[in-house]
């Protein structure tokens, strides 16, 4: 890949790279909030709501993702035909991806561990943050889980 794909300005430094200050990191920690209220009232962070997803007891869940997929979809194909920019200007690549059966031992432990314990990575914060603090462990574990895989992604076959 050449470097003038990459947006990079006079320092050497692509725009996902730079350093922002404390204030201008606020505004994820608004939409993060906003999520999280948006994941809490739409009870997509209940363990209740996982566990009849996982039980086949009721399709809320599957409604949510499949909108979620069909909105992915669509947002993809949008980016592609009209060749969106991110907000500092640069070229937005989406690279293809080749098919690994790592990828299916891999979804099936994400699911099974989002099974156990009702939650998976994204709401974990949400979920914590309406007084469910037993969902630490998860988040914990989670934490320790991907520090793993980063000690021992090298050595496992890609």
């Amino acid at each position: 890949m050449s470097l003038e794909n990459k947006n990079i300005d006079d320092e050497g430094i692509n725009a996902s790279q730079k350093k922002e200050n404390t204030l201008a990191n606020l505004k994820y920690l608004i939409v993060g909030i906003f999520f999280g209220i948006v994941f809490v009232k739409a009870e997509i962070i209940s363990w209740f709501r996982i566990q009849e997803m996982f039980n086949l007891e009721s399709f809320h869940m599957y409604g949510v993702i499949g909108c979620a997929v069909v909105v992915g979809l669509i947002s993809v194909q949008l980016i592609k035909k009209f060749n969106i920019k991110t907000l500092d200007g640069e070229k937005i690549e989406i690279q293809p991806k080749t098919f690994n059966k790592g990828q299916i031992y891999g979804g099936l432990l994400f699911g099974f561990g989002w099974a156990i314990t009702g939650a998976c990575p994204g709401p974990l914060f949400a979920q914590i943050g309406t007084g469910a603090t037993v969902i630490v462990v998860t988040l914990v574990s989670a934490i320790a889980g991907t520090w793993v895989y980063g000690l021992i992604k090298d050595k496992l076959p890609h």
